[in-house]
């Protein structure tokens, strides 16, 4: 997949980037994987406002995407690769040997005609194919990966993403997650061979406000443009910094302030995630 660049007609397209389409194969045609979302706009049950930037963007359809892969002993063919508005990865429509038709995450290299399967036991080590962690070698990269046997994939989900399986000990394996934690989780627990696709999206450069609109991503302010009566950071004759830590209009600190609360998965971290240079 490749970066594409546009005409610069207009200054903001001069560097505004996109996505090549070409590996899309189709549109989606099965109706009963689609599923209209409610949108809150940012508004809580009482139509205020309590997260602010944020609006319901363009309309789109959930695809309904089977993170569990608890379809076990059934061959599946990928019949098309499609465009999902709900995620910066592509998403592989997978029709099984039983007639039924599944979307998957699609992982880096799976193409339209791949044959993909899910198992209790071993499989081929080949992007697209689950099984359950203990069977994987160690050093295999995966995604889509539990955190509970049964509950689906929460980790390593977005393109590009990907963690790798760094060792096994008894009813536990160790991996390394996207962040550089180091992580142990229970070997029941499925996951995916291979890198999430579309990795390009990184790349990617939005160029224009009226793109962040479509994404439901409204317009924000700086807090030292703003009056101290509206912001901790406003006031002041000129230009001037803040002259204390960044802080959210209500007081809050906004970078480095840690928000994770204690969970009693805590003692299974063995390492953090790898703070900045």
């Amino acid at each position: 997949m490749a970066i594409r660049s546009y005409r610069p007609y207009t200054p903001s397209r001069r560097y505004m980037t996109g996505l090549d389409s070409s590996d899309i194969t189709g549109k989606a045609s099965v109706r009963s994987l689609l599923k209209k979302l409610p949108r809150s706009a940012g508004r809580n049950s009482y139509g205020r406002i309590t997260s602010r930037h944020k609006e319901a963007g363009a309309k789109k359809l959930y695809r309904v995407i089977d993170f569990k892969r608890r379809k076990f002993g059934i061959e599946g063919v990928v019949s098309a690769i499609e465009y999902d508005p709900y995620r910066n990865c592509r998403i592989a429509l997978i029709t099984y040997a039983d007639g039924e038709k599944r979307y998957i995450i699609q992982p880096s290299g799976l193409k339209v005609g791949d044959k993909v399967a899910s198992a209790e036991g071993g499989l081929d080590v080949k992007p697209g194919n689950a099984m359950k962690l203990k069977n994987i070698p160690v050093g295999t990269i995966i995604h889509n990966i539990e955190m509970k046997p049964g509950k689906g994939g929460q980790i390593a989900r977005s393109a590009g993403g990907y963690a790798q399986l760094m060792g096994k000990e008894e009813k536990y394996v160790v991996l390394r997650l996207p962040s550089g934690e180091m992580r142990q989780i229970l070997a029941e627990c499925m996951a995916t061979v291979g890198t999430v696709g579309n990795e390009d999206w990184a790349n990617v450069v939005i160029g224009k406000a009226g793109r962040n609109r479509h994404r439901g991503i409204r317009p924000q302010t700086r807090g030292s443009a703003m009056n101290p009566i509206d912001h901790p950071h406003g006031g002041g004759e000129g230009k001037t910094n803040a002259s204390r830590h960044p802080v959210s209009p209500w007081g809050m600190p906004t970078k480095g302030y840690k928000t994770r609360r204690k969970k009693a998965s805590d003692k299974l971290i063995i390492s953090r995630k790898k703070g900045r240079k």
